[in-house]
């Protein structure tokens, strides 16, 4: 098992890089940056390729709308490039109010766009000149445009051709085309011992597929790390406060994906409650509304035996990396220990 950890949206990235240098000196093997509508995420991810030498950089996630499948292949193979093979592809639909809200275009064929844009990527890398039918058209057919578009092939020469490609799926389309075609998989908060229940079938039937190139399907999981009893409460108001965020306000009502999860880990009622409470403004009363029993599970926050257990419990449902948010006085200490146990 490998250990991760998400870099959050805000903050100083001059500060943020040094935290991630002193966490790749005690093990840290994967560090993923996340893009919604911050700084974007490549400017960072080189940043640190250029402070680390040797943890994984993965973009967790770059959007599959805000950029056209060329450049996110030369983007990743840039950074490909600058951190001698450290590279990792996350991609992910993100939703319609930031695809459409932020950058205006519209929200529409999540999975076929995906399927094409890694195939897409990979010839880019495989420096195949690019000839693509389907939703994007390269180059541009007869009619339109100018008629004079070119098909090209990447000028330079790839360090991989075969960077790792994660897909940030929750749905069980997008979650069966994960397990088909990509390295890796990132889910939404988990909750291990339901995983089979709510997405087994998905992976089964994605697996059946897969290329074994690809090798098996890395997924991460974890969530908020805290160790020190006094520093329990306030991981446990964090952990309730970002998954009140995405389960009552990342969407809409009726078009929110992670409180459609939710429901499907067991609490229908209760997630119409904290969606309802969160949309009228009642952010708090929506955190606390969410189940004791699903915020221990789906965090590590507990003495060494139960955040052990919770760490088996995530292995046995095929995790491989544990992407975990440090909580506690020193950060790096936390991941340290944790990186002692896996």
């Amino acid at each position: 098992m490998k250990l991760s950890t998400p870099v959050l949206y805000g903050g100083n990235p001059v500060e943020t890089v040094n935290q991630i240098v002193a966490m790749e000196q005690i093990g840290l093997d994967t560090v993923w940056l996340a893009e919604v509508y911050t700084f974007d995420a490549p400017t960072l991810m080189g940043y640190v390729a250029a402070k680390t030498e040797r943890v994984e950089i993965g973009s967790g996630i770059l959007p599959i709308y805000s950029r056209t499948p060329t450049l996110t292949a030369m983007t990743a193979a840039g950074l490909d490039s600058v951190s001698g093979g450290r590279a990792i592809l996350g991609l992910g639909a993100s939703g319609p109010q930031v695809i459409e809200g932020w950058h205006g275009v519209p929200y529409d064929k999540p999975i076929a766009r995906t399927r094409e844009i890694v195939e897409i990527c990979r010839s880019v890398w495989r420096r195949e000149v690019v000839r693509h039918q389907g939703i994007y058209n390269l180059p541009l057919p007869a009619g339109q445009g100018t008629g004079l578009g070119k098909p090209l092939k990447l000028i330079n020469h790839p360090v991989r051709e075969r960077i790792p490609i994660w897909l940030a799926a929750l749905g069980d389309k997008n979650v069966e085309m994960a397990a088909e075609i990509a390295e890796g998989w990132l889910p939404f908060v988990l909750y291990p011992e339901k995983l089979d229940a709510v997405w087994g079938d998905s992976l089964r039937a994605g697996k059946a597929k897969r290329a074994p190139e690809l090798g098996e399907l890395q997924i991460t999981g974890g969530g908020i790390l805290a160790l020190e009893e006094e520093h329990f409460d306030n991981a446990r108001a964090a952990a309730r406060g970002l998954a009140a965020l995405y389960i009552g306000g990342m969407g809409a009502r009726g078009k929110n994906f992670y409180n459609t999860v939710f429901q499907r880990y067991g609490y229908p009622e209760v997630a119409a409650n904290v969606q309802d409470l969160y949309l009228d403004g009642k952010k708090n009363e929506a955190a606390a509304a969410l189940p004791d029993e699903f915020i221990a599970n789906s965090n590590l926050i507990g003495r060494p035996e139960f955040v052990k257990d919770r760490i088996a419990a995530l292995r046995d449902a095929g995790v491989t990396h544990l992407n975990v948010t440090p909580f506690g006085s020193d950060p790096v200490k936390l991941l340290a220990q944790v990186k002692e146990w896996i």
